[in-house]
């Protein structure tokens, strides 16, 4: 191992002395000193770190949870699914599912669709459940004005 030091007038690096002249110039209004931040550097995101022991002992499912775990975003309260686009849709449960396909169904978000078409609009404004495309398609069956358009 070889080190080699190089000396560089202070002329010719204004740049470090630029900086040594505003670091001498600033103060903490509390000490003279800031205390050091720990990073850890980590091969994997922090969120799969999550799952770390499985209560059956079953490996196959710690597998499945850390598959998912990819795909999903919890905020507090509020679960979110990762799109391929990095954006998040929110999951809603069954009752705000239904209120979302009336609203969009009825003409809030344009004329009478499909059911494909219907889940897609539901996407686009931002939600998702599990069972949003049959669901969808469910629902604008049974609509007989829908059938006859």
């Amino acid at each position: 191992m070889k080190i080699e030091f190089k000396h560089v007038p202070r002329i010719r690096n204004e740049f470090a002395d630029a900086l040594a002249t505003l670091s001498s110039m600033i103060q903490h209004p509390d000490k003279n000193y800031i205390d050091p931040i720990k990073v850890e550097i980590r091969d994997q995101h922090a969120y799969c770190f999550h799952v770390d022991e499985e209560p059956d002992g079953k490996p196959c499912q710690k597998r499945a949870l850390g598959r998912l775990e990819n795909h999903f975003f919890l905020n507090g309260k509020v679960l979110y699914k990762r799109t391929p686009d990095l954006g998040l849709l929110r999951y809603v449960d069954v009752a705000d599912a239904t209120r979302l396909l009336e609203e969009i169904h009825a003409g809030m978000c344009g004329p009478h669709m499909n059911g494909f078409i219907l889940a897609k609009k539901i996407l686009r404004a931002g939600y998702f459940w599990m069972t949003m495309e049959s669901d969808s398609i469910r629902y604008v069956q049974k609509r007989h004005q829908c059938q006859i358009h």
